[in-house]
């Protein structure tokens, strides 16, 4: 959404009110549902709640007789559908042996990834809090990273190296957070270490996503709290586009070190975010501790 002190057009009554809740939410406030809000949350809730009585069970049962459930990946993939999210592939995903680098803006991220291509992930330790979404993202072999906990690295890489020989594909966000879908903060390379020295044939792969007009609606941003997000986002009138870009993948091999890996995959980010949305990137206006990064007052004060 476009406001008027950034040279957009002028907002309606309406858009103005959804612009002051996004910004209350960002502060961490507790943003009200309206009534029929609460009739689609209790919807969505619901519907999820039948997904997870239909695949959770198929999911232990399968994985009793046999390796490599496909049932989280269905799940995930008609939970998107259910909390809105109309997913539209572009590009071509790698199926296996493949380390996804990606933009970050929801929770609904991993919904819409792992549907897509069944990938695990690695993802803030806050989503493993999130009612409901925290445990089903576990299903998928999600591995939990707390901020600034720098005595976890090591174990963290384990574990991330585990992921990737179960599920064939591992996610990462090296943002260090979600953000507003008109921005690209440095990467945090850490979690990259397990590409020191990278193992045979794996390869990475760059993904934009992208949410469109919505995607400061949508997006988990600031001092909102993971429940009060989740509230927002289930009592959405309607559907939203969300186009996951599958960019061109490259061998690690190629590159010396996780820190040269992740300037690679920032600059390809970057470069498709600028052609998807027409217009430089702006500036993210909360901090963001994990990647030591603090919007200058001037550029805080134009978002």
């Amino acid at each position: 959404m476009t406001t008027e002190a950034e040279g957009g057009p002028r907002l309606s009554p309406v858009e103005r009110r959804e612009w002051d809740l996004r910004l209350a939410a960002a502060r961490g406030e507790n943003t009200p549902v309206s009534p029929m809000g609460w009739v689609r949350l209790t919807m969505r809730v619901l519907a999820l709640v039948v997904l997870i009585a239909v695949f959770v069970p198929l999911h232990f049962l399968y994985r009793a007789l046999a390796y490599g459930s496909p049932f989280p990946m269905l799940f995930l993939r008609y939970a998107a559908r259910v909390c809105g999210a109309k997913v539209e592939v572009i590009g071509t995903h790698l199926r296996r042996d493949v380390f996804y680098i990606a933009n970050h803006i929801s929770w609904v991220d991993i919904l819409a990834l792992a549907g897509a291509s069944g990938t695990a992930f690695v993802a803030k330790a806050e989503l493993s809090q999130s009612p409901v979404v925290g445990w089903l993202a576990s299903l998928n072999r999600t591995v939990f990273v707390k901020r600034e906990h720098r005595m976890g690295v090591a174990e963290q890489i384990n574990a991330l190296k585990e992921a990737l020989v179960d599920n064939w594909s591992v996610t990462v966000f090296p943002e260090g957070t979600t953000t507003d879908g008109q921005s690209l903060l440095p990467f945090k390379t850490s979690m990259l270490s397990v590409l020191e020295p990278p193992p045979p044939g794996v390869l990475v792969q760059p993904v934009v996503l992208d949410y469109g007009p919505v995607a400061e609606w949508i997006g988990w941003i600031g001092e909102e709290g993971g429940l009060n997000n989740a509230k927002r986002v289930l009592a959405r009138k309607g559907t939203f586009r969300l186009r996951l870009y599958y960019l061109e993948p490259f061998s690690p091999e190629d590159f010396r070190g996780r820190k040269a890996i992740g300037m690679e995959s920032r600059r390809r980010i970057e470069e498709a975010l600028l052609e998807i949305l027409g217009r430089p990137l702006r500036t993210f206006a909360h901090t963001v501790p994990p990647v030591r990064y603090a919007p200058r007052p001037e550029d805080a004060s134009q978002n």
